[in-house]
């Protein structure tokens, strides 16, 4: 599995789509907000944990169609799917590889980008909390649009439109969590709801990629 893992990791940084792609995005978003809204620092700090929210999930939506299409291509995707690893074992990994080559970043630049957009102080903290939460919702539920799509031509529009609705809850709860923080009032419903949803999904959704995956590979 931690080879499996290191493979992954390796493909989506040589093959794009990932890492450098996702950063420049999240960074494209939060220098443009500005520019849309006009530079008045009451109004960028009301809204800025949103913005950054809302950022960094359409960033994670753009390396969705790699997590299992480039296995696809190559036909490794039947030879893993006829390996001893449980095929939920194996979604699990792409899940958790596309969360560190994508997610992490955009949870570890946040607070760099909260600047341009005059985050409070307090908000740092929160927003990269809340995202270090919600995130792992992001990866686990994008990998099962993957499996749903895999095998697809020209698939990612369609895997925008199935995911994009199942993100909801986890942004709403995410930037709800990061606005009651920096406003310095009870974080403990967001925080739950967030953490309950990524909890969910990690337990829930490998099972419902792997069914989906081999009916697509049948």
């Amino acid at each position: 599995m931690i080879a499996l893992l290191i493979r992954d990791l390796r493909l989506a940084l040589r093959a794009g789509g990932g890492f450098g792609l996702g950063l420049a995005f999240f960074l494209i978003v939060a220098a443009l907000v500005p520019f849309a809204v006009g530079p008045q620092a009451a109004v960028l700090s009301t809204i800025a944990g949103g913005v950054l929210w809302l950022g960094a999930l359409l960033a994670c939506l753009l390396s969705l169609d790699r997590i299992l299409a480039l296995d696809w291509e190559d036909g490794s995707l039947d030879l893993m799917a006829s390996a001893p690893l449980p095929l939920e074992a194996l979604v699990s990994i792409k899940a958790l590889a596309h969360w560190l080559t994508t997610a992490l970043p955009l949870v570890l630049a946040a607070p760099v980008l909260g600047v341009l957009l005059q985050l409070p102080q307090a908000g740092f903290y929160w927003i990269t909390l809340s995202l270090a939460i919600g995130t792992p919702a992001l990866s686990v539920i994008g990998t099962f649009g993957a499996a749903l799509t895999v095998g697809i031509k020209r698939g990612g529009l369609l895997l925008s439109i199935l995911v994009l609705p199942l993100y909801v809850p986890t942004l709403i709860f995410g930037a709800e969590l990061t606005r009651r923080g920096i406003q310095g009032m009870d974080t403990s419903t967001p925080l739950l709801m967030s953490a309950g949803i990524s909890f969910a999904c990690i337990a829930v959704m490998p099972f419902a990629s792997a069914a989906v995956l081999r009916v697509n590979l049948r």
